[in-house]
């Protein structure tokens, strides 16, 4: 028998505390390319912790993989409890936080975690309803705990789902954290080593809710980013959730900080995991803002705002000429935000001696241009907001914590302060809506700050380009163009390459990560690197025009050359 085969025997026999594994399993006798995408690996777990498609199997998410990961963890806390460098004070039983979203089943895995963590000893503190993934780094940190989890897939579609896993620091886990929980959780057998799930074996650890003291420190948290300084909150908002958590934090917060004229896209309201008005519930895309485009058009609103289901990313539309409403990109929001954010330090007399900005290596280079113009320090990671969360944990091993001003990355991420250590949504929701009323107070919309940004710094074009590649061929695929484009490459779009950076052994003091990056003549810049987790390619193309079209032809040759590499290889 070969070993796929043996493993789908055993979770025949043995998988049967969830009986929708039960119906899959025998469904996969029929369908062998199933079976084996299902069993041919176990399911990745690194800084990003676990994520894939709900269902049976070694590959897939569910109450096993789940309960298998949370021993893993318990291991790893329990095992730094035990040591003299302790992350938990003498003589508490070590914490841990957990939060979920509305995926499906995010209930059932974040309910899983916490009975195998208290089984483990460890005293758990879980949100009584799901929670955005902010809230969750907050309470974190402010209840003092070993680590967090977050049951999410973040943006994904409606098949996928996830386990983040975080640290004392509220900061998603580092790769050598992450190491060393892998570690624990390989010593493990799924079925017969797993404490409060595959056994009746209770720990001393207890279960007990999240106090809505925790969760109104957070919104008071998130109201000390405000510059308003008594400004109108004269805006027409639509707001949707996209199905997810972001309802009652996003509104709770903009209502308490003055603005009222809040619409919320119906069909979009309620938590549901199926996400039935938008498949792939993304902010960056057309499709999951349509609903409230319609909805802006009808009340004419200046502003529409989504964000995805855990709540960490936002998107906006904005209204533009002749009533149309544009939708802007993550690194055209991260721009007006952080030229809002140092106009406004400045003129309120708050910009912090030695100020810091930080960013990811694939958002746009206009950022840097920005920060330089008011005397800011850029910080360049690696793309992750965890390596935003490290870079603010080493300023605050400095003492210099009040000196950072502001992060983002291109993908809709967005963080003002410290109080957590991953993109807040809820926060970014509230200074979007600040920025487009101060502007709308001096008669310009968001979309007319932008134009002014291009006229200032010159024509920014960023994009994004995905290549999907499925199961174990799609990985191997995968490996094959990344070193292909190792080899060498002289020109791209016609422009000379000027300089090439491979990150895989680590680059300008940057951890080590699959990823290149190719430096081009007239400040063009491409980066390619797999996606951490789904099966695909990212290219991220930056070029610098004159104006728009001349952006625009400029990064359709550079994309026309990038497709060499991928022929043959594409899966759409």
């Amino acid at each position: 028998m070969d070993p796929i085969t043996g493993l789908y025997q055993l979770w025949l026999e043995k998988a049967v505390a969830d009986q929708d594994i039960q119906k899959e399993l025998k469904t996969m006798a029929e369908e062998p390319d199933k079976l084996e995408d299902a069993f041919y690996q176990n399911l990745a777990f690194g800084t990003g912790g676990l994520r894939g498609i709900i269902g049976a199997g070694t590959n897939r998410i569910n109450v096993y993989t789940v309960a298998k990961a949370s021993q893993g963890l318990a291991d790893y806390i329990n095992l730094l409890a035990g040591d003299k460098t302790s992350l938990t004070k003498k003589g508490k039983l070590p914490r841990v936080a957990v939060s979920y979203d509305s995926r499906i089943k995010s209930r059932l895995f974040a309910h899983t975690a916490c009975q195998v963590f208290a089984a483990n000893g460890l005293d758990v503190f879980v949100y009584k309803d799901l929670m955005p993934t902010p809230c969750l780094s907050f309470a974190t940190r402010e209840l003092g705990c070993a680590a967090g989890v977050m049951i999410t897939a973040s943006h994904n579609p409606a098949v996928y789902n996830g386990y983040k896993v975080y640290g004392p620091d509220g900061c998603q886990i580092t790769s050598g954290a992450a190491k060393a929980i892998l570690r624990e959780i390989e010593k493990l057998d799924i079925f017969s080593d797993i404490k409060g799930f595959s056994e009746n074996r209770p720990g001393q650890g207890t279960i007990q809710y999240i106090s809505e003291e925790i969760y109104t420190a957070f919104v008071e948290a998130v109201k000390t980013q405000s510059f308003s300084n008594g400004g109108k909150k004269d805006l027409s908002i639509v707001y949707s959730p996209l199905n997810g958590t972001g309802l009652h934090p996003v509104t709770r917060t903009l209502s308490e900080c003055g603005y009222k004229d809040i619409a919320v896209v119906e069909e979009q309201k309620e938590p549901d995991g199926n996400f039935p008005t938008c498949p792939y519930p993304n902010p960056e895309i057309q499709e999951a803002m349509e609903l409230g485009i319609q909805y802006a058009k009808k009340q004419n609103a200046d502003l529409v705002l989504a964000t995805d289901p855990d709540c960490d990313r936002v998107g906006i539309a904005v209204k533009a000429q002749r009533g149309d409403y544009t939708l802007l990109s993550g690194n055209e929001t991260g721009v007006l935000l952080l030229d809002y954010i140092c106009s406004r330090r400045a003129a309120l007399g708050l910009m912090p001696k030695n100020p810091v900005f930080m960013k990811t290596i694939v958002t746009t280079n206009m950022a840097e241009t920005i920060a330089s113009r008011y005397g800011i320090s850029t910080v360049n990671v690696l793309t992750g907001f965890k390596f935003i969360g490290e870079q603010l944990g080493e300023l605050e091993k400095n003492g210099r914590l009040d000196s950072f001003i502001f992060a983002f990355e291109e993908s809709y991420g967005y963080l003002s302060d410290s109080y957590v250590r991953d993109k807040d949504g809820v926060g970014a929701s509230l200074l979007i809506c600040e920025m487009a009323a101060y502007y709308k107070e001096q008669g310009l919309s968001l979309a007319d700050r932008l134009e002014e940004l291009y006229q200032t710094y010159g024509y920014c074009l960023d994009t994004q380009h995905c290549c999907h590649f499925e199961g174990p061929h799609g990985a191997r695929q995968m490996r094959e163009i990344m070193g292909k484009l190792r080899e060498g490459v002289n020109y791209l779009g016609g422009k000379k390459i000027t300089g090439f950076e491979d990150y895989k052994n680590g680059f300008h003091n940057l951890p080590k990560s699959d990823v290149v990056r190719f430096l081009l003549e007239d400040n063009c810049s491409v980066v390619v690197r797999p996606s951490g987790t789904e099966p695909k390619i990212k290219v991220y193309v930056s070029v610098r025009g004159e104006n728009q079209g001349e952006a625009q032809k400029i990064e359709e040759k550079i994309t026309s050359d990038m497709e060499v590499f991928f022929e043959g290889d594409r899966e759409d």
